[in-house]
Order: structure tokens, then sequence, then C-alpha cells
């Protein structure tokens, strides 16, 4: 059974007049084909869906991480934003940060903290914490 990872994009509106994203929304789904491409050899499948209905506001760079939500059912993802998965942008590159995420849930869901957890309940990786 392939693993399925389902990557969605809400929608959103811009609060900061003095920013807006580097990124051209409507490249995401070409993006997302290409990772699909790339990890469907090795069992991944990576699809992209869009809820506009789903509206947040959006300020800054870390904002724009949480309107990419990912769900893997096989590994109790339901609906976590990207930021979550990942933390912190290392270089605030929208489309690494997306393909960071999926290679996390795709490779390493288990070093993902559950949701509402805080970072109080362990989750049985390892870490020793």
């Amino acid at each position: 059974m392939q693993k399925e990872i389902t990557v969605v994009l809400y929608g959103f509106r811009l609060t900061n007049p003095e920013w807006s994203p580097d990124i051209k929304i409507d490249t995401i789904s070409g993006f997302i084909r290409g990772l699909h491409n790339d990890l469907n050899t090795l069992g991944i499948t990576v699809s992209y869906l869009e809820e506009h209905d789903n509206v947040l506001e959006v300020d800054g760079y870390a904002d724009l991480l949480n309107i990419i939500r990912l769900r893997s059912p096989k590994d109790h993802i339901g609906n976590l934003c990207l930021g979550h998965i990942i933390g912190q942008s290392a270089n605030c590159n929208f489309l690494e940060d997306i393909r960071r995420g999926v290679s996390r849930v795709a490779f390493a869901p288990e070093t993902i903290e559950p949701e509402g957890s805080n970072k109080v309940v362990c989750h049985n990786c390892g870490c020793g914490c």
C-alpha cells in the first residue's frame, strides 16, 4: 500500500501592506506534480488540493507557512500546517519549505509533534525527551 500525502493550499488575505510573498501561488501545483514524480517510485503518492474557503490572514512569512497543510492518513497526520512540521524556515524559500515538509512526512513522520501536544507529549521518536 502506497503512502498518500496531500498538500493543501488554503486561501489567504495579505494584511501587511509592506510585505508580499516572493512566490507565484500558481506555480505550486506544478511543483507538487514534480514531487509526486520524484517520490512515486518510492511508494509515496503526493497530491495537491486547494481549499480557498478556508481563508487565513498572512502578515509575514511565518503566516504564509500556515496556508499550506499536509495530510497523511497512514501517519495519522490529519491537517498539520507546514510551520508545525518544519518549524522555522531556514531560507524563507516557500517551495523549498514545502519540499522539506513533504520529505519529513514521507521519511520521518515520527519526528513530527502530534497536533495539540505543545511539546509536552513524547511521541516516542527516540530523542530522549
